[in-house]
């Protein structure tokens, strides 16, 4: 449930159009910002590839998403699964009185840019999961099916009107029954703990296991090229993320004011318990954890950040670091690939912070005197994603591997993807009145 959505008479409020806009811009520049954090996270030959899979994303989504993106996400009904992809294609028909956000005074287009922007930067996150062997075109293909039938139904659902909302048809409504027409316990998610990060960290798995794994994966070292450029996406992704949690708000209020506290507090809390972690485990509390810890927190409060208090977000961000912290080496037991820790970070993180939310929230959560209704519907709605995306990535990654084939060949993995695929390399040095291009790193 997010506050702000329906449809009804529009009046406009400039503060709160301007706040938006302002949003749309920070959430943009956290797909800049993530391709730095993870072409900092891999060698140096794949790094333009690795930056060049968010770019990507940011121009093929953006299209998508006002040619049909906004209307399967936000248009009439279709079965709690979708909305109607032709109501408002290519933003036809669409008036402020329809918009999202028209309750707060915010005209429809500026609610269409602020939504797109989520929708861009989920399908860069699943990346990180593909690094250092995967085609470009191969890439593209996928997100674009992707971003249509897993990102745009889920956004239907949670924030639509859908399946996991609070509607009177919805599964939370089946499990607790319906007041005055819609859920009696609704599903929470502020700012998108089951859209976006458990929808990516389990599509990021999924096409893991169906792509492979890296050659000399758990053999021989794979190590960040750049620290500082990782450490500086962190940054930015913080940054943005003001824009993506208390944009959330869709006002300036004191609910976007609180949402900023919570996603302040969540990410220092989650970097300091990720730091701990390290240095009991391994002796070090590393820059690489204290990106990966920041990130962490951002993920876990997501869900919750304008429905708990600040000590409740400090709680999460606890928690999500931590348990973050651990779930990286996961995929050294278990044996998949995920290169940039996808899973680790957004799937756990994702799932800590929708799942906590049922415990935390002051409104409806179980530390407040609410009962254990709230922390199930929680579990509910997070497993419920988890299928979906599932589902839906698994039928699509098979697909682009009967047909287009995901990896590039042996000799180009190790040789380097950047200039098989972009025909250039990130770092030049001269030497001997020569430009040497650096083919390994």
């Amino acid at each position: 449930m997010r506050k702000g959505f329906g449809h009804m008479d529009f009046t406009l409020d400039t503060g709160n159009t301007a706040w938006l806009l302002a949003s749309a811009s920070l959430v943009l520049l956290m797909t800049p910002g993530l391709a730095f954090f993870y072409g900092g996270m891999v060698r140096s030959k794949s790094v333009l590839n690795m930056m060049m899979m968010s770019f990507g994303a940011m121009g093929l989504v953006g299209i998508i998403y006002v040619l049909w993106g906004y209307s399967m996400s936000f248009g009439d009904d279709v079965a709690g699964l979708f909305g109607n992809p032709f109501q408002f294609f290519g933003l036809s028909d669409l008036t402020d009185a329809d918009g999202i956000l028209a309750g707060n005074g915010v005209p429809a287009l500026v609610g269409v840019a602020f939504q797109a922007t989520f929708a861009i930067i989920t399908v860069a996150l699943i990346s990180g999961s593909l690094a250092d062997r995967t085609r470009f075109g191969a890439w593209l293909t996928f997100a674009g099916l992707w971003v249509t039938l897993s990102y745009f139904p889920l956004a239907h659902m949670v924030w639509g009107g859908g399946l996991l909302s609070g509607s009177e048809d919805g599964l939370a409504a089946m499990i607790f029954g319906t007041t005055d027409g819609a859920a009696s316990v609704a599903p929470l998610d502020f700012a998108g703990g089951t859209v976006v990060h458990i929808n990516a960290g389990i599509a990021g798995l999924v096409l893991a296991l169906i792509v492979g794994k890296r050659k000399g994966f758990g053999k021989e070292p794979m190590r960040p090229h750049n620290l500082p450029f990782v450490m500086l996406g962190a940054a930015l992704l913080w940054f943005g993320w003001f824009g993506f949690n208390a944009g959330s708000a869709g006002a300036a209020n004191e609910q976007a004011g609180l949402a900023w506290v919570t996603t302040t507090v969540a990410t220092c809390a989650a970097m300091l318990g990720w730091l701990v972690t390290e240095k009991i485990r391994d002796g070090h509390p590393t820059s690489l954890g204290a990106a990966s810890g920041v990130v962490a927190g951002l993920v876990a409060i997501t869900p919750g950040a304008g429905f708990v208090s600040p000590v409740g977000a400090i709680f999460i961000g606890l928690v999500a670091g931590v348990l973050c912290a651990l779930a990286v080496g996961l995929k050294y037991k278990f044996g998949y690939d995920d290169s940039l820790d996808v899973v680790g970070v957004h799937l756990v993180g994702g799932l800590v912070g929708t799942v906590l939310l049922g415990l935390w929230s002051t409104d409806q959560g179980l530390f407040y005197g609410h009962g254990i209704e709230s922390f199930v519907v929680q579990i509910v709605i997070a497993v419920a994603a988890m299928l979906i995306s599932g589902i839906v990535t698994a039928v699509l990654g098979y697909g682009v591997k009967a047909t287009l084939g995901w990896r590039v060949s042996e000799d180009v993995e190790v040789g380097g993807i950047d200039l098989a695929e972009h025909g250039e390399a990130a770092y030049e040095t001269i030497g001997s009145g020569r430009v040497i291009t650096e083919g390994k790193a």
